[in-house]
């Protein structure tokens, strides 16, 4: 596709996945991200073909920079329950914000207002979740390695545990406050604990 003039993918799509995160996806009109990217909509239309490519490729955008940054903290130094805490109260913090700056997670937005309907966007939505399960089995894995954890611990099923709870404190952080998450995410570690 012909992109116009000027144009800055990483902007324009920068500019839109805070456009779609802001409001969701059916509620973003063309002239949201006409003012959000500062393209026309022809520009915008000749670049994606249509709002939906558009989205796609925002949630993959989203992907790209939420995910990879929680997955470097997997990957990182460190005890598994102190990454684990670090990712985990990123959720917290973000769900803490005030409520002008709370947008939840794009991906978990999208899960809700289209997975199941929509294949395209099920895809990316699952391609996220299974990029943080992965992510959390690789570091259970190490841990048990150094008897972070015990041997018999399955990895894999407490990766889709940890899974849960994260996405779980989107959900609740719609209406929980703080102190209820951290409670959560300190029981969550609780069941990370070393064999005695």
């Amino acid at each position: 596709m012909a992109r116009p003039k000027g144009f800055d993918p990483d902007r324009v799509l920068d500019a839109a996945m805070h456009a779609f995160w802001s409001k969701g996806y059916a509620a973003t009109s063309a002239q949201d991200l006409v003012d959000g990217t500062g393209l026309g909509r022809g520009s915008l239309y000749n670049a994606y073909a249509s709002k939906h490519g558009l989205f796609v490729e925002a949630l993959r955008r989203y992907d790209e920079e939420w995910a990879t940054r929680q997955v470097a903290v997997l990957e990182g130094e460190g005890a598994v329950r102190e990454k684990v805490r670090a990712v985990l109260m990123t959720v917290v913090d973000e769900e803490s914000a005030p409520a002008g700056d709370r947008r939840g997670c794009l991906a978990v937005n999208a899960a809700v207002e289209l997975a199941g309907r929509d294949e395209e966007v099920t895809a990316v939505v699952r391609r996220t979740f299974r990029r943080m399960e992965d992510a959390f089995c690789e570091a259970l894995q190490r841990a048990r390695g150094r008897g972070e954890i015990g041997a018999d611990r399955d990895a894999r099923a407490l990766a889709r545990y940890l899974l849960n709870s994260m996405y779980g404190l989107r959900v609740l952080g719609r209406t929980a406050d703080r102190a209820v998450m951290t409670d959560i995410v300190e029981t969550v570690l609780r069941s990370l604990s070393s064999p005695s």
